[in-house]
């Protein structure tokens, strides 16, 4: 039979093995993820897509839901969304009354953007940015879907309005003169809770830029990610702190008509420098296409006769391609009015024309309806 002392022991011994196998479970327990909570973005792969709402795997945690209004919000984004497919999502509810994590895609994007914001105002990310309105405190920009405003007390001495008396409505008006100018701006309060987004243009063209910019001189080819599509053309980030500006004429050897519809932020691409000048760095795609002219300069001649598609009108009159980049002017003496010309031209069509003109070193051309 135990004495008192050898079951103290046998208890003692029983204890330290518990604790010694309890150890390392605890150990696991806390370096286990943390379940998501409220305001967690999360994401994981599309496991079901019913009708209305589409169920997310957020293992080890359970299942996600997207449904409602927050589905109907996203319906957009959803409708070429398939099985397996990865989204990012935002935690709205925990638990709901089926056991699913209720989920909200607008609001993940909108936290994404946030955060990207503020990842730029602690990198003094500078960014050219057109200004969309204006009010007599400023000016209003939007940046990734977000409205921000650049208080007039932040524009550079160069765009702040100079009015004498100081009176509000004169100042409104100089402002309102800045509409649809892209200005260098530093984001320097970025609150998601207040949704306030505050710019500068003091200092975004600061000395450091100035360094970023000696690193590189025309010719120079690198490839990009696209920061912002404007009517003009698309802003690419070269490196932090630092964008190069490829305008619609540089965009391709074809008729491009709006840079917003063929590039989107976040896309990658390859550019080229084409000029450096106050400390602003042009860049271009075509450059590092082959010049369509060039071979177009060893088939045609002038009063060949040849068939071209209709692009474009403007006030000369039409434009007409007979190959892909290479596209010759229509004149509107041709017809007897401008009437005329559209109802004989349609846009898309194919006609049959005579060139009158070609210069392919110039990359000029004119044609003229053939008889």
């Amino acid at each position: 039979m135990a004495t008192a002392t050898e079951s103290k022991k046998a208890v003692d011994s029983d204890a330290e093995e518990v604790i010694a196998k309890t150890g390392p479970m605890e150990e696991m327990l806390a370096a286990a993820p943390a379940r998501p909570q409220i305001d967690d973005v999360v994401e994981g792969p599309v496991v079901a897509i019913g009708r209305a709402r589409v169920f997310v795997d957020l293992a080890p945690f359970g299942t996600g839901i997207i449904y409602g209004r927050e589905y109907l919000s996203a319906r957009d984004a959803l409708k070429n969304t398939n099985i397996g497919d990865i989204v990012t999502a935002k935690v709205v509810g925990s638990d709901n009354d089926e056991g699913y994590i209720e989920l909200s895609l607008r609001e993940a994007r909108q936290a994404l953007i946030w955060g990207e914001a503020e990842t730029a105002l602690q990198k003094k990310t500078v960014f050219t940015l057109p200004i969309s309105d204006a009010n007599k405190g400023g000016l209003i920009i939007n940046w990734n879907g977000i409205q921000g405003f650049l208080p007039a007390s932040q524009l550079a001495p160069l765009h702040y309005p100079r009015v004498p008396d100081g009176d509000k409505d004169k100042i409104f008006v100089e402002l309102k003169k800045l509409i649809g100018t892209p200005l260098e701006l530093l984001i320097i309060t970025a609150s998601p809770k207040e949704q306030k987004l505050i710019f500068s243009e003091k200092g975004a063209g600061t000395s450091e830029r100035s360094n970023l910019v000696e690193k590189y001189h025309v010719g120079d080819v690198f490839d990009g990610v696209v920061t912002g599509a404007t009517d003009f053309g698309v802003f690419v980030k070269i490196e932090d702190g630092l964008e190069g500006l490829v305008h619609i004429s540089e965009m391709d050897w074809a008729l491009v008509e709006n840079p917003k519809t063929r590039y989107k932020v976040g896309d990658k691409l390859k550019v080229k420098v084409i000029e450096i000048k106050d400390d602003k760095i042009s860049l271009s795609i075509k450059a590092l296409m082959e010049d369509p002219w060039k071979a177009a300069a060893a088939k045609y001649k002038k009063d060949q006769k040849v068939e071209a598609v209709v692009i474009k009108y403007n006030k000369h009159g039409a434009l007409a391609s007979i190959e892909e980049g290479v596209a010759g002017l229509v004149h509107i003496s041709e017809f007897a009015s401008e009437a005329d010309l559209r109802q004989k031209l349609e846009l898309g069509k194919v006609y049959p024309f005579t060139i009158t003109f070609f210069e392919p070193k110039d990359r000029r051309m004119t044609l003229k309806p053939a008889a």
